[in-house]
């Protein structure tokens, strides 16, 4: 029977539609989109992207050569420019601002076909180091009010080059979606004087049923209220509201969290696209009341989602997604997944 979930942090609605029965095996592969010829993200090619802002790199190696391990460049088709002033201004009832900002894409790996999940630990450390000293970097910024690290993997999910690589947007704004979080948080923390994210966290732990992983330091598992299948959060252990403020002790063991997480999607879904989004808090600014509790109330985390079904009308019209495989369902698979750490049958157990 379907039933409809509230989702404790936005206050969204999601359909759960069990009745539908779909099995992991049902949702087939989609076919990435492969592009031969030249790669501008391979090492040699590094005059032919903007000068990178940052890379980690052999010892002796120049910059913009080969040599690199990670590598940060200005994205070469920009959305929102760093150069200029911000200039906010009405028209009427309408309200728009100067597109400044920063883009920029994280070349991951000097490997062309080296898939995120096939990373050695020590590379996916070096890639969420990379991230995070350049959030710190940006949020130096003042113009800048949120910072937003996110990868697209797969054709289908928005990747225009195969070539492993993320991308960080700095926006002179704060986004709606994000907001809803913050506001949510607040109001709970408000409520109870606890974090909501934590206290998710410890619940889902107790129960179980919806855990894909945990180390030490990080837990994966799939929400309550998955707006996707398979769709799965990694949230950090201790109370950490801003993702800028990781620490060197706690990045192989998110590194470890992220690679099983996508090892199981891989290996159980047949490489699907997927998007994931580092969900954190907006740069702090001078202004009376903005965000008080925002260091006890909000946790930063990871979202990934596997691009399996697409979003069609009813949900364009309500906001209100349609999820066909509940996420005890989808835990309970990525779960054996990696216990069996080989390709699965592509079904879950009965």
């Amino acid at each position: 029977m379907s039933e409809l979930r509230r989702d404790p942090l936005t206050g969204g609605w999601v359909i759960i539609a069990e009745d539908r029965g779909l099995r992991p095996s049902d949702f087939g592969s989609v076919a990435a989109v492969k592009r031969g010829g030249f790669c501008p993200f391979c090492p040699g090619s590094e005059s032919t992207t903007p000068p990178e802002v940052a890379a980690y790199r052999e010892p002796g190696s120049g910059s913009n050569s080969p040599g690199w391990k990670v590598r940060a460049i200005p994205n070469k088709y920009a959305a929102l420019r760093i150069e200029g002033e911000l200039v906010r201004e009405g028209d009427g009832v309408y309200d728009k601002m100067r597109g400044i900002g920063a883009h920029e894409v994280i070349i991951e790996s000097p490997e062309h076909h080296r898939h995120m999940a096939d990373f050695s630990i020590e590379q996916l450390s070096l890639v969420i180091r990379m991230y995070r000293d350049r959030v710190s970097d940006l949020k130096k910024d003042s113009r800048f009010r949120y910072i937003q690290v996110f990868k697209n993997h797969g054709s289908v999910a928005g990747a225009a080059l195969d070539h492993s690589h993320s991308q960080i947007i700095a926006l002179p704004m704060t986004p709606r979606w994000v907001k809803q979080e913050l506001i949510g948080s607040k109001e709970y923390y408000a409520l109870k004087e606890r974090c909501l994210l934590m206290d998710i966290l410890r619940q889902e732990s107790q129960q179980g049923v919806r855990t894909v992983y945990e180390n030490e330091a990080f837990f994966a598992f799939c929400p309550f209220a998955a707006k996707f299948p398979f769709e799965t959060w990694i949230l950090p252990k201790v109370q950490q509201n801003d993702f800028s403020l990781i620490q060197d002790g706690q990045i192989p063991r998110l590194a470890d969290a992220l690679q099983q997480v996508l090892r199981a999607l891989q290996r159980g879904l047949e490489d699907p696209p997927f998007n994931f989004i580092i969900h954190s808090a907006p740069s702090k600014y001078p202004k009376e009341g903005y965000w008080i509790t925002i260091d006890q109330d909000y946790l930063w985390h990871i979202e990934l989602i596997p691009r399996l079904t697409r979003i069609a009308g009813f949900e364009w019209g309500t906001g209100c997604l349609i999820n066909p495989t509940p996420p005890e369902r989808s835990a309970e698979f990525l779960r054996q997944v990696l216990e069996e750490g080989a390709p699965p049958t592509g079904k879950t157990s009965e």
